[in-house]
């Protein structure tokens, strides 16, 4: 049984990891900014779905 939680929380954790990078990527793609990269990273996943939500 605590087999299955270690794979749960490394899935949680990749998936934070990849979200943060995809946001850093989309928003360095469009604005050429760190500043908005950094928070665009700290929003992760909330930013990818806005992003295709509005595209």
């Amino acid at each position: 049984m605590r087999v299955v939680k270690e794979k749960k929380y490394n899935y949680v954790s990749n998936g934070i990891t990849f979200g943060s990078a995809l946001a850093i990527a989309i928003s360095w793609s469009l604005h050429k900014s760190i500043i908005w990269a950094c928070i665009h990273g700290l929003f992760s996943w909330l930013y990818v779905l806005y992003y295709a939500i509005t595209r």
